[in-house]
């Protein structure tokens, strides 16, 4: 019994002795620029399209870890029952390489050096026909203590309207490679 309590009282001893997992992020704001930032406007249902955020660190220190939250890939059900009411507008087929995270909608692409610039490039096909804003902000770290900011000191976000048709891409496949062929309409 002696040995059970032992080990009970060390097990016990060890909960939360751990380090907080913000520990080693850098506190302060970090001073970027979005160079570049395009999404096509209108796109259609089935046929991929390619969004790029291009983020420069326009400060004079280090940037622990640039990330890019993107809060409008899907939109939400308002049926009653759904044990998930979150629903896909745009499939991500490759989100930024090397860029995921344990956070939803968002990826990181690590420390960014003074002057540099990281892209963030989506992959993604458009499901769901209608008209649609996505939302991004950028951040400097995933723990909030590293806040990015513009020049000006306010948050760094951007939106991108899309209007998605409900018409398909007209498309074949070749019999002889197998390759999808894209059709241009008369």
């Amino acid at each position: 019994m002696t040995i059970s309590l032992t080990a009970a009282a060390l097990a016990v001893a060890g909960c939360g002795s751990e380090e907080r997992q913000d520990a080693n992020e850098p506190a302060g704001t970090f001073t970027v620029d979005i160079t570049t930032a395009s999404f096509p406007a209108k796109q259609q249902i089935a046929a991929p399209s390619k969004m790029k955020i291009d983020v420069k660190n326009t400060g004079e220190q280090t940037i622990p870890n640039v990330a890019v939250t993107v809060d409008s890939f899907t939109r939400r059900s308002e049926q009653p029952g759904l044990a998930d009411p979150e629903r896909p507008v745009w499939v991500v087929d490759e989100g930024p390489v090397g860029g995921d995270t344990a956070f939803t909608n968002t990826w990181a692409l690590n420390a960014l050096k003074a002057g540099e610039t990281k892209s963030f490039e989506w992959d993604v096909t458009p499901i769901e026909p209608g008209r649609y804003t996505i939302k991004y902000t950028v951040a400097a770290g995933l723990d909030g203590k590293a806040k990015a900011v513009e020049a000006g000191g306010g948050p760094v976000t951007g939106t991108f309207p899309v209007q998605i048709s409900k018409t398909p891409e007209q498309s074949r496949v070749d019999p002889a490679t197998g390759e999808v062929q894209r059709l241009e309409e008369k």
